[in-house]
């Protein structure tokens, strides 16, 4: 009697062409920094962090025992859309900010490849628009966004690649934390004076049709997201992340 032999998740993934193309291209250079790292593909674990006023996106790696995370890459995001702060509902073209995990991989997306956001996750639900969320965030290809985050084709070769070697390691969700810039305390000063500019009042009032909008909602929520910020810049580990029926976000080892 023949029994067949189960798919891993890499051998589903290769059967698409971009895909493929992504390993002829990229694995050599994934692997070897892998290397570098000490880390073998098989115990391999990823953390993904976006600073959205820098346009920078960082992948984080480590073994599947080993307790702290060391950055593997950093790469510049294409371009943008929006401002600053969180997206909170339908064609706002915001990008979002907050604590999420890639949901989906998209080996044939519009976008060459693509990675999806779990957008909108419980926070967003609570404090975005009722009904009128939006969705469909992702990190992908091209060079073109509405509120997504995209690599170039050739970025995101080497990102989707590294993304699939981890899922087909084990790791069953690849968090994704996404901050306006990076929540020093210099940061953070920086974003006090943002909301106070003619810019950052005028792109929310155009979206809010004029009405009256409290723009020290964006610094709590931000010293919110610093939290979260500040436990992974100390301990180089993920903190558990829950939701308060507030839609704060807290923390807890």
């Amino acid at each position: 009697m023949m029994f067949s032999i189960p798919e891993n998740f890499k051998s589903q993934q290769l059967k698409y062409e971009r895909v493929k193309a992504a390993y002829d291209e990229k694995s050599e250079a994934v692997f070897t920094l892998l290397k570098q790292h000490h880390i073998s593909p098989s115990q391999l674990r990823i953390f993904i962090r976006v600073f959205k006023q820098d346009e920078i996106l960082e992948v984080w790696a480590k073994e599947n025992q080993s307790p702290r995370f060391e950055l593997l890459k950093t790469y510049q995001i294409a371009s943008s859309s929006g401002n600053l702060g969180p997206k909170r509902k339908q064609g706002d073209m915001q990008t979002p900010e907050g604590f999420y995990y890639i949901d989906r991989f998209n080996p044939i997306s519009n976008f060459y490849l693509s990675l999806g956001v779990n957008y909108p996750n419980t926070s967003d639900k609570i404090l975005g628009e009722k009904g009128n969320y939006g969705g469909d965030i992702f990190i992908h290809g091209a060079t073109v966004t509405v509120g997504c985050m995209p690599m170039t084709d050739d970025k995101i070769k080497e990102i989707y690649l590294t993304a699939v070697e981890a899922k087909n390691a084990g790791q069953t969700a690849i968090p994704v934390h996404i901050f306006p810039t990076k929540l020093t305390d210099s940061g953070m000063v920086s974003l006090q004076k943002t909301v106070q500019s003619a810019s950052f009042i005028g792109y929310w009032q155009a979206l809010k049709n004029g009405q009256n909008i409290d723009y020290q909602k964006f610094i709590k929520f931000w010293t919110n997201l610093k939290e979260g910020y500040d436990y992974f810049e100390q301990h180089h580990q993920l903190p558990q992340v829950s939701v308060k029926k507030t839609g704060e976000y807290t923390f807890t080892k």
